[in-house]
């Protein structure tokens, strides 16, 4: 089993995954895995690919699925279901037997913004005005973070993986070059605001490690130490700035940092933009998913709702002069 993994994760090399994709296929082989070898009473390394059919898959799946969530269930059932193909395709077993392992259906993917309508300026008012109270203070850094999210919707592992070299162009012209989900690379135009948010962080940079060498390929976000920032400093600077912004009852559970996110794509699509521009814009690999911005700001169906001949009835019983709104 060991060996046919490592020729799969050699098979795709060719694809160019992003090293993230390929970390969580990795956890996903190994988990199911681990159940697998311990129902056959072996150690993973000695687990052979021949003894796991159907039955032993169905039993390893069910146990995972008593301790994780069904998105986490439906993406190690899809990274096996892979695995099986190239297992068949080169000649390794003669079925994939993953059609007989039940798969949780997905539930519907919504966006997860930040509720209140003035809910996002309030929290660049309050991360700029530093009411976020630490032992060592870094209000720039703090308002590059929800900028970012805010301004250009970047995801958690596409903040970390900026470089200075990231921000190109000349003053006024400037845009943000990003590797995201599987090696794919967008450029995302700034406004002279954030050049100045970002001018003033590096400023900040060479003030605090003033014996540090800032070079076009450092990491553009730094924790405390000056050493690139990691997923869960991220997360928790996110976290600590929406209670001190008084907003961390108007965060969607789970959502935390890719709330920004998805407040940057709502708000285009609220103000008038595409699918196609979302899907540039936030690099995402099918357009259904920007779809589902358009969707969820309403405009349109509220717009065919109030389309309704009967309202027209219904305003003249209700007596109110003319039609109603779409705005209203």
């Amino acid at each position: 089993m060991s060996q046919a993994q490592e020729s799969f994760f050699l098979a795709r090399r060719s694809r160019k995954d992003s090293p993230h994709t390929t970390a969580a296929y990795r956890r996903d082989l190994a988990g199911i895995s681990v159940l697998l070898a311990g129902a056959a009473g072996c150690a993973p390394p000695a687990l052979e690919l021949a003894a796991v059919g159907a039955g032993a898959l169905r039993e390893a799946f069910g146990s995972f699925a008593e301790t994780h969530a069904k998105t986490s269930v439906s993406r190690a059932w899809s990274t096996w279901n892979q695995f099986m193909n190239f297992c068949v395709a080169d000649g390794l077993v003669a079925g994939n037997p993953m059609g007989a392992v039940a798969r949780p259906r997905p539930a519907a993917s919504m966006p997860k913004p930040l509720r209140g309508e003035d809910t996002p300026e309030q929290l660049l008012s309050a991360v700029a005005s530093g009411e976020r109270k630490s032992r060592d203070p870094w209000p720039e850094r703090d308002l590059l973070v929800v900028g970012l999210g805010l301004v250009t919707g970047l995801r958690s592992a596409e903040m970390r993986a900026l470089l200075v070299s990231s921000v190109v162009g000349r003053p006024g012209e400037q845009r943000l070059h990003v590797r995201g989900k599987g090696s794919r690379e967008r450029s995302i135009p700034i406004s002279a605001p954030m050049e100045a948010v970002l001018g003033r962080y590096l400023a900040s940079c060479r003030a605090r490690f003033p014996q540090a060498r800032f070079g076009r390929e450092s990491a553009l976000l730094l924790d405390l130490r000056g050493e690139p920032i990691g997923r869960g400093a991220l997360q928790y600077l996110v976290s600590c700035c929406y209670r001190a912004a008084g907003i961390h009852d108007r965060v969607p559970t789970g959502a935390n940092l890719h709330a920004l996110r998805h407040t940057f794509a709502t708000r285009l699509a609220e103000d008038g933009a595409n699918a196609a521009e979302i899907m540039a814009l936030l690099g995402h690999a099918n357009l259904n998913t920007s779809q589902n911005y358009i969707e969820a700001t309403g405009r349109e169906q509220r717009a065919a709702v109030m389309g309704n001949r009967t309202y027209r009835a219904l305003a003249e019983a209700a007596g109110v002069g003319g039609e109603p709104a779409v705005g209203d």
